[in-house]
């Protein structure tokens, strides 16, 4: 079964994810800047969603995690949750 490693940065707002994603392209720790400002209980590790499998994340942000290519930041990605920046690392 697929399984992949991923990180992300959930806010409110698609602005506020669009200026957090500028300021990771300007060298800012994705990590740091999702213990700042995420809404998501992964706030604590950084953002690290740890591994997932196919059907564990809401549609839109699975089909980031299993399709989009490795290392970039996506997003803003809606959700019924709010907007999202997500990072892969790896999937197999």
């Amino acid at each position: 079964m697929a399984k992949a490693m991923a990180r992300h940065i959930l806010v409110k707002t698609e602005a506020e994810a669009a200026a957090l994603k500028k300021r990771i392209a300007a060298g800012e720790a994705f990590d740091v800047l999702a213990r700042k400002f995420s809404t998501c209980p992964s706030v604590k590790r950084g953002g690290d969603l740890g591994e997932v499998r196919p059907g564990q994340m809401v549609g839109v942000i699975d089909q980031v995690i299993f399709k989009k290519p490795l290392r970039e930041v996506h997003g803003p990605v809606k959700s019924k949750f709010g907007y999202h920046l997500v990072q892969v690392f790896y999937r197999d």
